[in-house]
């Protein structure tokens, strides 16, 4: 697939990155012909036309970010009849893929967390590398990271930044952007980096200490693990029996949530005891059924092209014919 990758670089500016392990993805999703495939993350549309090309069959590429959307029109035409472009978050999946999804639909590919093209780009305040904006909004509306630091009291601050950043000075980091903040607010990513970088010490660390703070703000000013909540849940509504799901996740917190959802839905128990067999079923009718132990990690060969592929986990299912559980029917 890797003559694909130039192809879509072409057509969407600033996407030269290859999707992050794209050969599991598929071994994952097995396309074939006929099929509906749902791309909740399209990005810049690696995994939609790696499936497109594999069989004869129909993909929804859904992105929340309109900028997104928008350069991947040329896609459509490219794809004619067989692509459809969504504007949406993929925890509205069921409704943003309507009728195309009456009867299910055969695979749904999850690659969360920010796109290597919003990273990219400056203006767009997600990154630290210059000095920007503080926005990081994927959809370009609501609230801007700036607006949630000038306005979050020290408390809220530090919660956030433990809970979604794991950033062990927490505290100290929020004591010191609300100290920033009395003197002017801050509105630049290189402001917020300098604080926290002259609040939280290096050490022996590759990782620039800015990156848990900043981390912490995209996922709470996106609501980044709410939306994997729903959107597992609607992946479940929406998959046909034998459909598959594929989730590519990047840090820890999504990945446990990720864990947690697959095991909860696929009967997974866990052992009393280490000395005790497994017991592989808990519910007589699991939603999903395991497509293997654990998660996947990309090869070396991979990680020393890509280094973003460094941290990805890949985790997968296929949904079986049972019901969807009392309780978890969509809104």
């Amino acid at each position: 697939m890797s003559a694909d990758i130039p192809q879509v670089a072409a057509t969407i500016p600033n996407a030269p990155h290859a999707p992050v392990m794209l050969a599991e993805v598929l071994a994952a999703l097995e396309p074939r012909a006929g099929g509906i495939y749902v791309d909740g993350t399209f990005g810049a549309g690696g995994y939609t036309t790696a499936i497109l090309d594999k069989a004869e069959c129909r993909a929804i590429g859904i992105d929340r970010d309109p900028i997104i959307i928008e350069r991947a029109r040329a896609l459509e035409a490219r794809y004619a009849g067989r692509l459809r472009l969504a504007e949406g978050r993929y925890a509205d999946m069921e409704a943003l893929v309507g009728d195309d999804g009456a009867t299910g639909v055969d695979g749904i590919a999850l690659d969360l967390g920010v796109s290597s093209m919003q990273l990219d780009e400056p203006e767009r305040g997600f990154s630290f590398r210059h000095d920007a904006p503080l926005d990081m909004r994927m959809e370009q509306s609501g609230e801007t990271a700036a607006d949630f630091v000038n306005s979050r009291d020290e408390a809220e601050l530090a919660r956030i930044i433990f809970t979604y950043g794991e950033e062990r000075r927490a505290r100290a980091v929020a004591r010191a952007i609300c100290a920033a903040r009395s003197e002017s607010p801050i509105t630049t990513t290189g402001r917020l980096a300098s604080i926290v970088r002259a609040t939280v010490r290096k050490g022996t660390s590759r990782i620039d200490p800015a990156t848990r703070t900043f981390q912490a703000l995209r996922i709470a000013v996106n609501d980044e693990l709410g939306q994997l909540e729903r959107g597992l849940e609607a992946a479940e509504r929406l998959l046909k029996a034998g459909g598959r799901l594929a989730v590519v996740s990047f840090h820890s917190l999504e990945d446990r949530q990720v864990k947690t959802f697959f095991k909860a839905h696929s009967g997974e128990n866990p052992r009393a005891s280490r000395h005790m067999p497994e017991v592989a079923t808990q519910s007589p009718d699991p939603a999903f059924k395991l497509l293997f132990r654990g998660a996947r990690q990309a090869g070396e060969t991979e990680t020393d092209t890509n280094p973003r592929a460094r941290s990805a986990r890949l985790r997968a299912a296929i949904r079986t014919a049972a019901p969807v559980a009392k309780g978890r029917v969509a809104a």
